[in-house]
């Protein structure tokens, strides 16, 4: 995979669909930041070191890609890992974060030339649909707008993903985020509005498993299907396109302010979940007693198991995903994390800044 270009955009680039300048309100989970090399990243968690926004490149100038962005061809990147090799040219975006435990990858704050946010960009639709091109998704992307604006929440539930830079197309999915709990009951209120939303089931429900068993490898299709069936997503109503939302911490949630992780090994256990109050906003916290260690790379693993007590997941896919009582097979990074509140000890950690195996999360049964 090609390094990205060097060139440096215009000084205030605007997106056709994200008029939002280059003021930098605040930034969030799930925001995108363009940096002076053309490089858009979606930002990661809330929790950042002072010099560096942490996340992955989302798109970046490469003449194979089949986006144009600021008069450039881009690429689509969806493989958080690959942002190691995209970024190979620029080892100043690889960074440790010791809330992660590991060397991930940011953009350095003075690079940073554009901020999208996903709240603004959903009242920059509303106020002009025209900004969107006439295609049949975006048709139901802007009315779901229409529904949120005049549910009022505008302020607990944003746009991300394509939709979010002007990197749209008539194939896109439409992905949207919701911020705390109150965004969450909204976004439920949303997902169960038949005339915008529809779920996946019948026909389509083989639709969503090959779309979710291409990383989430090791479950059974009825054991994926419940689990999946949790989660905020379906298919719009007319253009039949997979939309999803991701529910997010809510604005000044300190949970995992002060928290520093560090690696031990790699651990794979047959676990219950004992409790998932926190494992419904990412990144997600799961309560968890450990039953069977199926697979570790360190001696001794019974010795952790016994003390392993919580799932922590940067995955967005197994945001709530789980409910107190369930059986999962885990598979992941053992960490000890330490922090200012009842969640320090050991845990399992599932974070997407992997470059030599997946993590996981299954149902059992």
């Amino acid at each position: 995979m090609s390094a990205p270009g060097r060139s440096i955009p215009p000084s205030s680039p605007t997106s056709p669909s994200s008029p939002l300048g280059t003021a930098l309100a605040t930034i969030r989970d799930r925001d995108y930041l363009l940096d002076r090399a053309g490089v858009i990243f979606k930002v990661i968690g809330d929790v950042h070191p002072g010099t560096h926004f942490l996340g992955y490149v989302k798109y970046y100038p490469d003449a194979r890609g089949d986006r144009l962005l600021f008069g450039r061809t881009y690429r689509q990147n969806s493989v958080v890992s690959k942002a190691f090799g995209i970024l190979a040219d620029r080892p100043e975006c690889y960074v440790y974060s010791p809330a992660v435990g590991c060397v991930i990858t940011g953009v350095p704050r003075e690079d940073i030339v554009t901020h999208y946010s996903c709240r603004q960009t959903l009242t920059a639709l509303h106020q002009g649909p025209a900004l969107l091109a006439k295609t049949a998704v975006s048709d139901d992307l802007l009315a779901i707008i229409d529904w949120i604006v005049a549910a009022g929440a505008t302020d607990v539930i944003g746009v991300t993903g394509s939709f979010l830079v002007g990197a749209c197309n008539a194939r896109s999915d439409i992905d949207l985020v919701c911020y705390g709990p109150h965004g969450y009951e909204v976004a439920r209120a949303l997902f169960a509005e038949r005339a915008l939303i529809r779920p996946y089931e019948g026909e389509t429900l083989t639709r969503l498993y090959v779309r979710r068993a291409r990383y989430m490898v090791g479950g059974s299709f009825d054991a994926l299907m419940r689990q999946e069936a949790r989660k905020l997503q379906g298919l719009t109503a007319a253009a039949g396109a997979h939309i999803n939302c991701e529910p997010l911490r809510a604005d000044g949630d300190r949970t995992f302010a002060g928290v520093v992780a560090k690696e031990v090994g790699a651990i794979s256990v047959l676990a219950r979940i004992t409790d998932h109050s926190e494992g419904l906003a990412t990144p997600a916290l799961y309560g968890i007693e450990v039953d069977t260690v199926t697979e570790s790379t360190i001696d001794e693993p019974v010795v952790f198991a016994r003390r392993i007590t919580h799932l922590r997941s940067y995955l967005g896919a197994y945001t709530g995903a789980f409910r107190t009582g369930d059986s999962v097979y885990l598979s992941g990074r053992l960490v000890h994390i330490q922090g200012p509140d009842a969640h320090s000890g050991f845990g399992i950690e599932l974070t997407p800044w992997s470059a030599t195996e997946s993590f996981l999360a299954n149902l059992t049964h």
